[in-house]
């Protein structure tokens, strides 16, 4: 199964019983499920079935919408026009404007915008056929959302399993220089210790004894083992059907732990440049990661 990206749209409409309802879903990438979804006010008991549907669909993502409800015919409802309001409002704004010195536009228009003076009575829908026609509308938009995730995850998936691959080449070379890194140290050490005036370091203890130090701080056969483990892990998860965003996540952040910690103990001009670069690609895998359900 392919990887969910978490961002998507989709829509759906359905009638029951004289009843139209249309249901617009978008989502975008977030740690948790986060769901926003706009209802008529009077129809706000629908809430706990709506959520219920978009949480047995997906488990990541903040995913917003809104609902509209109206008549089969077109009708959204009786339009209800508060005068009384309307007449305060004017009132207070004019009173405002001529303290301020401010010009009187005020038009129509403007009134019908502010908050509470034009409203829509759907009060006369029937709640059964409403949540019968917003289940079906809701399961539309709920697919259309699902597919377009997965076209997403899709090209995610491709675009990590690239990334992987130059991810993999970087951990081969940095296998390939790490044995000589110990010997590029005896070489540097003996030839400071020559020119210094000191000879028969073969035969020296202590050189001895600091060479194998040294080569047992720069071993970083242990973090080359856990890295391509983690590769490893990395790509079966890709194959998984289940969520795996969040342990994706993870695994690059134990990447990123292996890599600095190569970094810090293989101080080697070649291995130094192949860490760099992994950095910088791992940092690309952990944006798309972001956006993976």
């Amino acid at each position: 199964m392919a990887l969910k990206s978490m961002t998507g749209f989709g829509e759906g409409s359905a009638v029951s019983g004289g009843i139209s309802v249309t249901a617009e879903l978008s989502s975008v990438n977030r740690k948790q499920l986060d769901i926003n979804i706009s209802l008529p006010r009077n129809l706000i008991t629908l809430d706990a079935q709506v959520q219920s549907q978009i949480r047995a669909e997906f488990s990541r993502g903040r995913i917003s919408g809104i609902v509209r409800i109206e008549s089969a015919d077109g009708s959204a409802g009786s339009v209800k026009i508060d005068e009384k309001l309307a007449k305060e409002y004017v009132e207070g704004i004019r009173n405002a404007a001529a303290r301020l010195k401010l010009a009187d536009d005020l038009g129509a228009e403007t009134i019908a915008r502010l908050p509470g003076v034009v409203t829509v009575d759907q009060n006369n829908m029937n709640v059964e056929q409403v949540s019968s026609a917003l289940e079906s509308a809701m399961a539309k938009a709920l697919s259309g959302l699902g597919r377009m995730r997965s076209t997403e995850g899709k090209a995610l998936e491709k675009d990590l399993r690239d990334r992987l691959a130059l991810l993999d080449e970087m951990v081969k070379a940095i296998r390939k220089l790490a044995p000589t890194v110990t010997a590029s140290y005896r070489e540097k050490l003996h030839q400071r210790m020559t020119e210094a005036g000191l000879t028969d370091l073969a035969s020296d203890e202590r050189i001895v004894k600091e060479i194998a130090l040294y080569a047992d701080r720069c071993d970083v056969s242990e973090e080359l083992t856990r890295l391509k483990s983690h590769l490893a892990q990395t790509r079966k998860l890709l194959r998984s059907a289940e969520p795996v965003g969040r342990t994706l996540d993870f695994l690059c952040q134990e990447l990123f732990r292996e890599i600095n910690t190569i970094g810090s103990k293989a101080n080697e001009v070649e291995i130094t440049r192949h860490v760099v670069n992994f950095k910088t690609e791992l940092e690309r895998i952990r944006e798309q990661v972001q956006n993976i359900e």
